[in-house]
């Protein structure tokens, strides 16, 4: 049997979770014509969310403004931000959503 100490350590790398897809969070925007269950029914439909964590997400949007609705890889927060806008505008409300790099 080798002697193990003789045998090179495998190396680890450091920067590990720099090669990771950058994360995006998607924000919903406050507006005064899209309803609180409409929003609700956005965030259990499109985020799988329960019903409590909808409400209290749906609360930050409507009390501060804005409120992030989920963190993914930059192609799924663009598909979830299309998905949303697109299920609001058929139901002709103006629901704004952004996507910004998670931090």
């Amino acid at each position: 049997m080798p002697d193990t100490q003789t045998l090179p350590k495998p190396k680890v790398d450091a920067d590990a979770k720099s090669k990771r897809a950058p994360l995006w969070k998607v924000i919903l925007h406050n507006d005064s014509k899209t309803t609180m269950d409409f929003v609700i029914w956005v965030l259990m439909r499109f985020f799988a969310m329960d019903i409590d964590a909808a409400k209290k997400v749906m609360l930050e949007v409507h009390n501060t403004g804005q409120g992030v609705a989920g963190v993914y890889p930059q192609e799924v927060a663009e598909l979830k931000k299309d998905q949303v806008v697109s299920a609001a505008r058929t139901q002709k409300y103006p629901l704004t959503v952004t996507i910004e790099p998670d931090e």
